[in-house]
């Protein structure tokens, strides 16, 4: 509930236009952070490959883990961004 609080009160202020980057960066990275999500815009996880073993189900969990909270943080970033600028980079 508290992570919402903060991405309103971070949306109260003027979202990402392209001219305004250094405070924006700035709110991002404390957010991020503070989310525990800041690892999200630099690292990759790829799906693992198919296994029945205990090691291939606990590698898919951390997969499915780790993809639920790079989804969280794409959602951050896009939510704190202007509407123009959206389109450029949800993908």
């Amino acid at each position: 509930m508290a992570t919402k609080n903060i991405i309103a009160d971070l949306n109260k202020g003027e979202k990402l236009t392209g001219t305004n980057y250094d405070i924006w960066h700035k709110k991002m990275t404390f957010l991020l952070n503070e989310q525990e999500l800041f690892e999200h815009l630099t690292t990759i996880m790829t799906r693992p490959p198919e296994g029945n073993t205990a090691q291939s189900r606990r590698d898919l969990e951390a997969f499915e883990t780790w993809s639920k909270k790079d989804r969280c943080a794409r959602f951050t970033l896009l939510s704190c961004m202007h509407d123009d600028l959206i389109g450029a980079y949800e993908h």
